[in-house]
């Protein structure tokens, strides 16, 4: 029996997420088909600078510069409706030489052109009264307060648990291999699964370009772009206190150096066009790129503090200007939305507002719906409770008087609330993302054995079936004592 719906949204990242949270409002029937197991899992929307962009970058007039500038407006409200963590810390683009200030000047035009508020072009000693760990070769700088951090995946998950709990239904471990057009829709077929959708939603990032020639539609592709990045122990967050930029070049917005929402250092991205769409290694080539280049800006911090590293692929289209791709170009119902690199996280809002709009134009119904709930369930951080609301919690539940990761102070109680929640934690990483067990000093050495237990306790599976990050990515091979006595009785066979 083939499912139907009204629309179908290909792809589970930032940009899918906030399409399915905007149609959540409307008496629609909406679902959102995703390859891997988890939100947030596969693509650049869990590898990212974290960084809500003020909107002075891109090219006025262009999809970008429109959809940056209202997304980062958009996130104050968001944010709060959804208990995520966001701070407006502002950004710098440091000039480190009299040349590097025309382009401040350039940026500044560019800003104001497309609208941007609160920016200034500031002399080194006001960098410097905001920035004292900055290299004292610093000249000047462009100053924008609408800048912010966040925490990409944190934002993504609480998109998607906001969606399910307003009606979108989520369909993980599900590769569209197939699209056919219909008279009155398409029907999407996966490796285990058929769909019908009036219409459809292409936002499957890298993969947008062949998702987008299964149904025929004109030609376009998007090449991968990769950067590395390396977090730095919370020691180090101290160094910088907005996200210090230095003046772009026509692979991006260069190596940064920011804070992030949880204490940490983050330095990055290199910025190097690769073939493989699924390459997420990091090279020490790299990495000593991304060093080097941090230096610049902020001498001081040290990279043998670092506690890890990762590389994050952007899908950059290749069409004249690398705009986004938004529109439903010459397939009818057929919405793409792709080549959605920087700054796609901070316009993801926007893009689903305009998504919203193209399929009210093309004919879909879209009543709004009396019960729609913009806020979801307040998250339990047991590290930001006082003494006193942490016992007033354990008095309730003696979950979380439990501490399962030291490093991060995460609760069992926390854990398991994210395992439960709608559109929960089903792997080790899922865990990571949504609740930070794994994500300290250790890295998960001292926290994943218990990790593993309360998954198979809470999913109902055997402990050999809990994975890392779905699919068979199995952290167990075989139980000790099983594995021990029949090791014994192969020996016993062969007679050695």
């Amino acid at each position: 029996m083939v499912t139907m719906y009204d629309v179908l949204i290909i792809g589970g990242g930032v940009v899918g997420t906030s399409i399915a949270r905007e149609l959540s409002k409307y008496d629609i029937k909406v679902a959102l088909i995703e390859k891997e197991d988890d939100v947030a899992s596969g693509g650049a929307s869990k590898a990212n600078s974290a960084i809500l962009h003020a909107g002075y970058d891109p090219v006025p007039g262009t999809l970008k510069a429109k959809l940056n500038v209202r997304g980062n407006e958009m996130f104050d409200e968001l944010c709060k409706d959804l208990d995520v963590p966001m701070k407006r810390v502002g950004s710098l683009v440091a000039a480190f030489s009299q040349d590097e200030v025309e382009s401040l000047y350039k940026l500044y035009d560019r800003g104001l052109k497309n609208g941007v508020k609160k920016m200034s072009i500031i002399s080194a000693d006001m960098v410097k009264e905001i920035e004292p760990n900055i290299n004292d070769t610093i000249v000047a700088a462009l100053y924008a307060k609408t800048a912010g951090i966040i925490c990409p995946y944190g934002f993504v998950i609480a998109l998607a648990e906001n969606a399910a709990q307003n009606g979108v239904e989520f369909i993980f471990n599900q590769e569209v291999v197939s699209i056919k057009k219909e008279e009155d829709g398409f029907i999407v077929k996966t490796q285990d699964n058929e769909y019908f959708s009036k219409y459809v939603v292409n936002a499957a990032g890298l993969y947008s370009d062949v998702i987008n020639d299964m149904v025929g539609g004109k030609h376009f592709t998007v090449h991968p772009r990769k950067g590395e990045y390396l977090i730095l122990d919370k020691e180090e967050g101290y160094l910088a206190n907005t996200v210090i930029f230095q003046v772009p070049t026509k692979m991006g917005k260069g190596i940064l150096v920011s804070p992030t929402v949880d204490g940490n250092l983050l330095i990055g991205p290199t910025s190097e066009d690769i073939n493989n769409k699924e390459f997420r290694k990091t090279t020490a080539k790299g990495l000593e790129k991304a060093i080097k280049g941090a230096k610049k800006s902020v001498e001081k911090f040290n990279e043998r503090k670092t506690i890890t590293q990762f590389t994050g692929v952007r899908a950059v289209p290749d069409v004249e200007g690398e705009d986004f791709i938004i529109g439903e170009w010459d397939v009818k119902g057929f919405i793409n939305v792709a080549g959605i690199e920087s700054p796609g996280f901070t316009s993801s809002p926007a893009i689903a507002e305009m998504v919203g709009q193209i399929l009210r134009d093309s004919g879909l119904k879209m009543v709004e719906k009396d019960d729609f709930n913009p806020k979801r369930k307040p998250v339990i951080r047991f590290n930001e409770l006082t003494d006193e609301e942490r016992n007033e919690l354990i008095k309730k539940n003696p979950a979380y008087g439990k501490i399962i990761c030291r490093c991060e102070t995460v609760t069992e109680g926390e854990i398991i609330d994210a395992i439960r929640r709608p559109v929960g934690a089903k792997s080790i990483d899922g865990v990571k993302r949504r609740v930070r067990a794994g994500m300290g000093r250790c890295q998960g050495g001292f926290c994943s054995p218990r990790v593993v237990e309360i998954l198979s306790k809470e999913l109902n599976i055997d402990p050999l079936d809990v994975t890392k990050f779905g699919g068979k990515s199995n952290v167990l091979t075989a139980k000790a004592k099983e594995y021990v006595i029949n090791s014994c009785k192969e020996i016993l066979k062969s007679g050695v």
